[in-house]
């Protein structure tokens, strides 16, 4: 898969080209998606994504933009799994933010991309001032396809609702809107190795944004290895708080240093808590692994990869 982080200065071969934000790629990113590539297939382009980084409502209100889902390394990922072969990440700034919408169709899609084909969510909206919608596309003549939304349980599948699941702790409704466990990817880094002075080695996985969509302490996987994570700021441990996620594999002795991984969540345990002191958090540490135990016993009863 390529990937571009400019506009093209040559054009492109001729394109599908699904056009979102797609933060969680959810049923609703995935239906678009699949019709995406089948479309490229039928009509013999090369099928392409666009997105924004960062997401449009991280740049123009910060301070209560939603909390992400994905990292654009674990959209990436998702997008090279599923065949595409381009992808336009579009740096979303004042600049970006001022194209009007003929502009966008004209120098971008037309003369830059060369898309043939448009795929974009029914409310998609673009160009300055959010003026652009899929109407605009057909009355400039483009190959337009714009998926209806999907619904699940009577109710529109979103990131939004998939954030809210997340954050309740609901996470087997998050898994079935996203039709997968939430998981966040990154790289096994060195930390303080206090883990190891209590008896709970973790594994430090770096943290590609700083607003996780959920916290907490949870019965994890670890590339399928049965696990206990705390995702968070750490209470107990003075100093600074900075956000973390330290994943305890069971019965595990193995070296996971600067290997990237891939952790699922699949049962909340407990919020984060300030204890008094290390043995506290020992003792507590040692309860959560028991619940996590007694989860994946009766939950999930195989265990992959030990």
């Amino acid at each position: 898969m390529q990937v571009f982080r400019h506009i093209p200065s040559l054009l492109q071969p001729p394109t599908a080209l699904a056009i979102g934000n797609f933060d969680g790629m959810h049923l609703g990113h995935q239906a678009l998606l699949n019709q995406l590539m089948q479309t490229a297939q039928a009509k013999k382009l090369i099928p392409a994504v666009m997105t924004f980084e960062p997401h449009p409502r991280e740049f123009f209100t910060p301070e209560t933009a939603p909390a992400r889902l994905r990292s654009l390394r674990e959209k990436l990922e998702y997008l090279t799994e599923l065949g595409v072969a381009r992808v336009y990440i579009m740096k979303f700034n004042r600049k970006f933010a001022g194209i009007s919408a003929q502009a966008f169709m004209q120098n971008i899609l037309r003369e830059a991309l060369n898309a043939q084909s448009i795929l974009v969510g029914s409310d998609f909206k673009f160009g300055a001032k959010r003026a652009g919608s899929v109407d605009d596309f057909k009355a400039a003549g483009f190959d337009l396809i714009d998926l209806p939304q999907v619904d699940m349980a009577g109710e529109r599948v979103s990131s939004t609702r998939v954030r809210q699941a997340l954050a309740d702790g609901r996470l087997q409704e998050a898994a079935t809107l996203l039709g997968r466990q939430y998981s966040i990817s990154g790289k096994v880094v060195h930390g303080a190795q206090r883990g190891r002075t209590i008896g709970f080695p973790t594994a430090n996985v770096h943290m590609r944004h700083e607003r996780p969509a959920l916290t907490g302490v949870y019965a994890v996987k670890l590339d399928g290895l049965h696990a206990v994570a705390n995702l968070g700021v750490r209470p107990t441990i003075a100093g600074i708080p900075k956000l973390s996620l330290e994943v305890h594999v069971l019965d595990f002795n193995g070296n996971l240093y600067d290997k990237h991984v891939h952790v699922e969540f699949f049962h909340k345990i407990r919020d984060e808590i300030k204890f008094d002191g290390l043995d506290a958090l020992k003792a507590q540490i040692a309860k959560d692994v028991a619940v996590a135990r007694k989860f994946f016993d009766f939950v999930i009863p195989t265990q992959v990869g030990i």
